[in-house]
């Protein structure tokens, strides 16, 4: 019951998400990572882009969605869809030794994975996560300086890439074939690229990132992950995180 409720107060909270979510993408300690694997040709990955929404506009969760390429071949070419996204998805299905992908899926600090369309589960899931210990225990800060990227990242234990994901905010997208043909979908913090800046090897580091990186067209914002790897190289743990919106901050 009590989840219900809070499903519902996130839910009238943010009732006017469309028309009312910020342009300042900035995250400050978060208490978790969710990356959704979505797609605009995948019949059931509306009612996830919804959700994607609500978490975009939480401001204690980093959410990114990714778009991923294998259901264009329905008749709909997901213009946010990228191979490199649905590698990355694949990735993840060794991580969890799944046999395949689908979607919506949600992979939470890198660590456990569900269905990615119940904002109230997915925020107790992460919870649960950070009660049993696999929270975000490395701090992460990321803020831009004249025509820098600075992130500053805290001491900690083992080792991790330090990965900068770029986004958009919000594209809408008015849907004219396949599956979903008709309907007109937000995209929520769609990832258009993932790129490795640094390997942190749980000391303090600063990493600096020059303008030419981070002046990217089409582009809002980007996360800083702090990401481990299992033993066969695959993506694992989200040790930190941050979102800075590259565009308005100063």
């Amino acid at each position: 019951m009590l989840a219900r409720m809070v499903g519902w107060a996130i839910a009238f909270a943010i009732a006017g998400l469309p028309f009312a979510y910020a342009e300042d993408a900035a995250v400050e300690k978060p208490k978790g990572v969710i990356e959704l694997f979505t797609s605009q040709g995948c019949a059931s990955c509306p009612a996830a882009d919804r959700a994607m929404g609500y978490l975009a506009a939480q401001k204690d969760v980093i959410a990114l969605a990714y778009h991923v390429d294998y259901w264009n071949y329905r008749g709909w070419t997901d213009s946010m869809g990228s191979r490199e996204n649905t590698a990355r998805q694949y990735s993840y299905a060794q991580t969890f030794r799944r046999s395949g992908v689908y979607t919506p899926q949600a992979v939470l600090n890198g660590r456990d994975q569900l269905k990615g369309t119940d904002v109230v589960l997915l925020n107790n899931r992460l919870d649960r996560l950070n009660t049993a210990g696999q929270g975000l225990s490395v701090p992460v800060a990321a803020r831009t300086k004249g025509d820098e990227l600075v992130v500053d990242i805290g001491a900690g234990s083992g080792k991790a890439d330090v990965l900068v994901v770029y986004f958009r905010h919000r594209k809408d997208e008015e849907i004219q074939k396949g599956h979903n043909r008709g309907l007109k979908v937000a995209n929520w913090n769609s990832v258009t690229d993932v790129q490795t800046v640094g390997m942190w090897d749980g000391k303090p580091m600063k990493v600096v990132l020059p303008s030419k990186i981070m002046n990217r067209k089409g582009e809002d914002g980007c996360a800083i992950l702090v990401q481990t790897t299992d033993p066969n190289g695959q993506p694992s743990a989200i040790l930190g995180a941050a979102m800075v919106d590259t565009q308005h901050s100063s």
